[in-house]
């Protein structure tokens, strides 16, 4: 299945990895001015990156993304629109992973879960992190 994007009105909502996505090299599938770059690693046997750091500079974050790779069970990840009118929902089992770039989300756990979740801090707690929104049913 590869790299899926989810897209509503001409806006990008999300993208899924599904785990059966293979690259022969590194790629990146976020496009280069998002604020949240997310993508494949892969080398050869042998390969060694040199030690490093990344460089410190401010930047400026509007949005919130998150991200998260299933490490084992079944959860659905809901989609709305900024009307609150459902887009889709996708299924996500062991090794797929979605970001989540726009929109509504919730999720609903279908076979007991765990998931790496990344996003931007700093986390301000649930009362600032998260508003919860009426959807249309």
């Amino acid at each position: 299945m590869a790299v899926e994007s989810v897209e509503y009105q001409g806006r990008r909502y999300a993208e899924i990895i599904w785990s059966d996505t293979s690259v022969a090299k590194t790629t990146f599938f976020s496009p280069p001015e998002s604020s949240f770059q997310f993508g494949l690693l892969a080398h050869e046997a042998g390969f060694v990156e040199p030690p490093h750091y990344h460089q410190e500079f401010e930047r400026r974050i509007t949005d919130l993304q998150q991200m998260f790779v299933v490490q084992k069970g079944v959860v659905v990840v809901d989609l709305y629109a900024d009307d609150g009118s459902k887009i889709r929902d996708i299924t996500l089992r062991a090794g797929d992973a979605i970001v989540l770039i726009h929109g509504v989300h919730a999720i609903r756990v279908l076979e007991d879960m765990q998931c790496i979740s990344v996003k931007q801090g700093p986390f301000l707690g649930p009362d600032k992190d998260k508003v919860i929104v009426e959807v249309k049913s």
